[in-house]
């Protein structure tokens, strides 16, 4: 059955939106790492900042998950790179991690196999769902200190973005889940901490208790 969303529920989901989007300007860097997931947003985002001359190399990193096996069943990396190269990106610009399952992994291989390349990399834009931005920043900033990193994703509102996605639950569970872990994981070692708003923590407690809570990682 499909669960009734109501505008205050869809109030807490822009609440959380505009904090968990960092939204700033991007600038040039040794390397992009774009992080696998259900949206092909982001893989095309990296092409339209390759095209601009913003990094010679990009990696695409990610496996599988519950919410990407059916809609990319080789692979989040392996299905990104192939569109990305569709769009024009020469293949030996484009280089695939399959096996990250999780951020943390997505930053740590994705540094182990620039190594093997023998790639030097100073900086890194990771670009990623736009709701992903904050905890990805935070990850990298807390897994790989040495570089300077920075954030992109694609441009879209979120009532836009829950349309292009096409099952807004799905979504706003994700926000939920994305919160969550902005909380939890600096007390586990996996990301930085960030102070996190009380109106923000408020939308947050609305919609667990609306039960958007599919994504919550369970003690």
């Amino acid at each position: 059955m499909t669960m009734t969303i109501h505008d205050q529920d869809l109030h807490a989901a822009r609440q959380m939106w505009d904090y968990l989007l960092l939204d700033r300007p991007v600038r040039p860097c040794s390397a992009a790492i774009g992080l696998g997931s259900h949206d092909l947003g982001v893989a095309t985002t990296a092409v339209g900042h390759y095209r601009a001359g913003l990094f010679p190399t990009l990696v695409f990193t990610g496996g599988n998950s519950p919410t990407t096996k059916d809609r990319f069943p080789r692979g989040e990396a392996v299905h990104y790179r192939e569109h990305a190269i569709a769009l024009g990106v020469p293949e030996d610009a484009v280089l695939v991690e399959p096996r990250a399952a999780n951020t943390g992994q997505n930053i740590t291989y994705t540094r182990t196999l620039l190594d093997q390349r023998g790639l030097a990399v100073d900086s890194v834009m990771l670009i990623c769902k736009p709701y992903m931005e904050r905890r990805a920043h935070a990850t990298c900033r807390k897994l790989w200190p040495e570089v300077a990193v920075q954030c992109a994703s694609e441009r879209i509102g979120l009532e836009d973005y829950l349309a292009a996605i096409g099952d807004r639950k799905l979504v706003i569970d994700m926000l939920v889940g994305e919160l969550q872990r902005i909380q939890e994981y600096p007390r586990l070692g996996f990301a930085t901490e960030q102070r996190v708003p009380a109106p923000v923590l408020g939308a947050y407690d609305h919609l667990v208790r609306a039960g958007f809570d599919s994504r919550l990682v369970k003690p």
